[in-house]
């Protein structure tokens, strides 16, 4: 893999992060986090995957006291298999470490823990039933992604949700075929899905599903629909001009001038006083007419 960073300029908002984490999951990530987190649901947090770090600094933003947020990624690591390298080589050859955790430090004061490595680290270093949402993001073969299911199906507390990314790109039907197997055969019951991801959990889905669907009916930015396959309720969300949520720009963003204050009684500029028709000969006549103009004026003023 290639290891040599590009030099790029520091991000200054979340748009900067090179990445692919449309506004509709932005808004998606928002609600299910703080969902869980107005139910007083506790847990830890995991990304699979976090490529430049765009979706991984945005839910770091909903790390609280006493939660443990963990990545993982090769990043410019070894690959586990000749597939997996060439996976890698082909779309992630930009990545290092070091890029993903400056773009993260730019957003946040400390770094999550991060597991350099292939996904199958993730099963021995994150605890059973401890996480409350997993974002599973890394490689697109159908073997990788049917184990990561796995893991985010070991990881997760009762209640808890699963993301897959790619799920229904033409690119990528490894993932296509690992997430509907989990559906069919493995207990996962789908609660949306976005145009890239499918949001899923092993409980009954009810609950959240009719919360959601009170959320979504109250949007006009959002497509919707619902149906129904192989036993489950699918809803369908679709982008329609939605805007991401507000995002606090980074330690690098410039900061917004502060416009200076007008004192009351305060004498107004000359341009201020100046009539449309002066203003538009000031604004059409050249530079040295204008001062000759502004002289002779100023040597014509009656002395008081």
């Amino acid at each position: 893999m290639v290891t040599t960073q590009e030099t790029t300029r520091p991000p200054r908002r979340l748009d900067d992060v090179p990445g692919w984490f449309p506004v509709l999951d932005q808004m998606l990530f928002d609600w299910f986090l703080n969902r869980q987190e107005s139910a007083g649901v506790r847990g830890d947090l995991l990304e699979v995957g976090v490529y430049m770090g765009k979706s991984a600094i945005f839910t770091g933003r909903h790390l609280r006291d006493g939660e443990r947020y963990t990545v993982c990624d090769l990043f410019e690591g070894d690959a586990p298999d000749d597939a997996n390298r060439a996976e890698a080589t082909k779309s992630y050859h930009r990545l290092t470490r070091r890029v993903f955790e400056d773009n993260y430090l730019s957003f946040h004061d400390e770094l999550p823990r991060v597991l350099q490595g292939p996904s199958s680290l993730v099963r021995g270093e994150v605890p059973p039933r401890t996480c409350r949402f997993v974002h599973v993001d890394a490689s697109h073969l159908y073997e990788h992604v049917y184990d990561d299911i796995g893991t985010a199906r070991e990881a997760l507390l009762p209640g808890g949700v699963v993301v897959v990314d790619d799920f229904r790109s033409e690119h990528t039907p490894g993932v296509s075929i690992a997430a509907w197997e989990a559906v069919l055969n493995r207990g996962l019951r789908p609660v949306c899905l976005s145009t890239q991801k499918l949001y899923g959990t092993w409980d009954d889905p009810e609950r959240v599903q009719e919360d959601l669907l009170a959320m979504v009916r109250g949007r006009d930015d959002c497509h919707l629909s619902v149906q129904e396959a192989a036993g489950h309720r699918i809803i369908r969300l679709k982008s329609k001009g939605m805007q991401a949520p507000p995002f606090p720009p980074s330690r690098h963003a410039e900061p917004t001038p502060t416009p200076e204050p007008v004192h009351a009684g305060a004498e107004p500029t000359a341009r201020s006083v100046l009539s449309p028709a002066r203003r538009l000969a000031v604004d059409l006549l050249p530079p040295v007419v204008t001062r000759a103009i502004r002289r002779a004026r100023a040597g014509a003023r009656p002395v008081r």
